[in-house]
């Protein structure tokens, strides 16, 4: 696993630490949207998938619930026992992605970054504010895991997009959040934000391929998307970019032997 970066007109590549296990998200599955103490929606928002909320009872501004302009392309679970079982499951799976062994402290910023499959971490706030680009590697399995010690925010116009899918029908990338995400104006997100308590997506903010829960708060929508196929949102390497990743894979065997021949010496 590595993160990799340019420096110049070079793009190097640093061995990561450790590899990520998928998050099994059991019963919240099927949903885009769950929340705990309330769901609300301005405008047309439009969730590819199930609406829930537990234990709470206020969802407000979708058209089978009260009539209002979002739309929802599947079940609607209000405080029922689907609701209940999925928000069991994702607290299980918000445990279960916390607990895994972190191998890159990122320290805040998450803009300008490639990254590669492993678990990410962060002490407190992560911020988004520009392209953060996760490349599969050709894994249709490959994952992803950001643990966020309190907040995940990111600037209007943000964008989070995939390279070198292989084929991915499913987002196997989870956003273990501590405290509360906000996604800014028009930002294209991919994952599965699991926030400890709230979340808000601003106007035309999108999770192409993922789902909002909050465990403990709300999720409040501005004319959002959410849900969707990974493979819509994913992108092809740019011009070069192949040939530079094996030289920064070369750099990168390198410098590892040269540190072995020193340790060994």
């Amino acid at each position: 696993m590595r993160r990799i970066f340019f420096v110049g007109s070079f793009l190097w590549a640093l061995n990561a630490y450790a590899g990520a296990v998928n998050v099994d998200l059991g019963a919240a599955a099927p949903f885009a949207v769950l929340g705990a103490s309330a769901v609300t929606n301005t405008g047309s928002t439009v969730l590819n998938g199930d609406l829930g909320l537990y234990p709470r009872t206020s969802i407000t501004g979708f058209l089978p619930v009260d009539g209002g302009p979002g739309i929802v392309n599947g079940s609607v679970h209000d405080t029922d026992a689907v609701a209940h079982s999925a928000q069991t499951d994702s607290l299980t799976a918000y445990d279960f992605a916390a607990g895994e062994s972190c191998g890159d402290n990122l320290g805040t910023t998450l803009g300008g970054l490639t990254l590669t499959p492993g678990v990410y971490c962060f002490d407190s706030t992560a911020q988004l504010t520009g392209t953060l680009t996760l490349n599969a590697e050709g894994d249709p399995n490959a994952v992803f895991v950001f643990q966020i010690g309190t907040t995940l925010m990111t600037a209007s116009s943000s964008i989070v997009g995939f390279i070198n899918t292989g084929g991915q029908d499913d987002a196997n990338v989870y956003w273990q959040v501590g405290s509360s995400a906000t996604l800014g104006t028009a930002t294209a997100f991919e994952g599965n934000i699991l926030a400890s308590q709230s979340i808000t997506l601003n106007t035309d903010a999108t999770i192409g391929c993922g789902r909002a829960i909050a465990l403990n708060g709300a999720v409040t929508m501005y004319t959002n998307t959410v849900g969707g196929s990974c493979e819509s949102s994913a992108t092809t390497p740019e011009p070069g970019t192949a040939p530079l990743l094996g030289m920064g894979l070369l750099v990168s065997a390198m410098a590892y032997c040269v540190r072995s021949r020193k340790q060994a010496g």
